[in-house]
């Protein structure tokens, strides 16, 4: 039955689309994590242990909820995470992403693991794009992905550090079923050159680039030093989204330590389990520049493609904007550490589960959503 995105009410409504759409094994690949996913469910976990604490008695009659990364402006405080095999989820794969971005007013990265390639997503936008880099191959191979991300007029790249290894991921290991650069049942070749990366390496990418750079996956505060020591302008804090090491910490309990390691000396990125507005909120009165959505992309995406993914992010603008003025702030800047507080978080069956309300969805009970 088609579904009319541009009037969908509710966020959930188009996860429920999306679940329909998608069999238990993509499904899987964009909800699930690795081992017993408690990375995973520690991100959700750490973003609902902070309560929200407003202000009143100002004019809030009008909010703006923008901001800007690298100079570029966001419409609101979200970018587009990278995903890999995007072309198991939508038939357009990365073109999609980019073309929602362009037509909302955020930024997308996009996966160097994604189809179709680098140049074809490039053209099929006049927006500013983000390349997110998979270290594939020696130094002559970075060189020469690097030179075609460059010569396509990319914005920027981000450099990933967190994914030395391929996660033990199972729920895909219990059906068999894999990403397409994964179906010989191994990690796609060249992977190996991914846990040989170096600090001295990635500074070299960044300065062949000529581009501002991003290192992705940080979870540490020395990191982050090192990162803003070795000339990058953002430190994304994730831990790919519980997909990779099971049992770290949650990541906007991560992003705390980073900040202020970076003092203001770059731009901060953030992303794992954030689903809604108010969870936006949380991570830039902690100090993020922006939130980087992922899975939520990804459903939105299998639900409807490219209108689908707009009108995700217009209900995030909407949530933004509504919880802004309940918190009494009229712009993004106003927001500090004042606004949250850490409070015992409620339980829920799944990552997913916990930010949606339970009577409004019709995802499966068994920990799979």
């Amino acid at each position: 039955m088609p579904h009319d995105f541009d009037t969908a009410a509710t966020t959930h409504a188009i996860i429920d689309a999306a679940r329909a759409n998608l069999s238990d094994d993509v499904w899987d690949f964009i909800t699930g994590a690795a081992e017993s996913e408690t990375t995973a469910r520690r991100n959700r976990l750490g973003i609902d242990s902070l309560v929200l604490r407003p202000r009143v008695g100002r004019d809030v009659s009008v909010v703006d909820p923008s901001t800007s990364l690298l100079g570029h402006r966001l419409r609101i405080p979200v970018v587009l995470a990278p995903i890999g095999a995007l072309e198991a989820i939508t038939p357009d794969g990365g073109i999609a992403t980019a073309r929602a971005a362009e037509r909302f007013g955020t930024l997308a990265v996009i996966s160097s693991v994604t189809k179709p390639s680098v140049e074809e997503v490039a053209a099929s936008t006049a927006a500013p794009l983000i390349s997110q880099l998979y270290i594939r191959g020696d130094a002559e191979w970075c060189e020469q992905l690097i030179g075609r991300v460059a010569s396509s007029g990319y914005a920027a790249i981000a450099l990933t550090v967190d994914s030395a290894h391929y996660g033990r991921r199972e729920r895909q290991l219990r059906s068999g079923w894999r990403p397409p650069t994964h179906r010989d049942g191994r990690p796609e070749p060249g992977i190996v050159w991914q846990a040989r990366l170096t600090w001295d390496r990635l500074e070299a990418m960044r300065e062949q680039s000529g581009l501002a750079a991003m290192v992705k996956g940080v979870q540490s505060g020395r990191d982050a030093e090192i990162a803003v020591d070795r000339g990058f302008e953002v430190v994304w804090v994730s831990n790919h989204g519980g997909r990779d090491l099971d049992h770290a910490d949650a990541t906007i309990e991560s992003l705390r330590e980073v900040v202020d390691a970076v003092g203001g000396r770059a731009e901060i990125i953030v992303d794992g389990g954030f689903l809604r507005g108010t969870d936006v909120l949380k991570a830039v009165a902690l100090g993020a520049t922006a939130v980087a959505v992922g899975r939520l992309e990804a459903l939105a995406l299998a639900a409807g493609g490219e209108a689908a993914l707009v009108r995700v992010l217009e209900i995030l603008e909407e949530e933004i904007s509504i919880a802004m003025a309940l918190l009494g702030v009229t712009k993004l800047s106003e927001l500090d550490e004042s606004y949250v507080r850490r409070a015992q978080a409620l339980p829920a069956a799944s990552p997913l589960l916990a930010a949606f309300p339970e009577r409004a969805i019709d995802w499966p009970r068994d920990g799979a959503g």
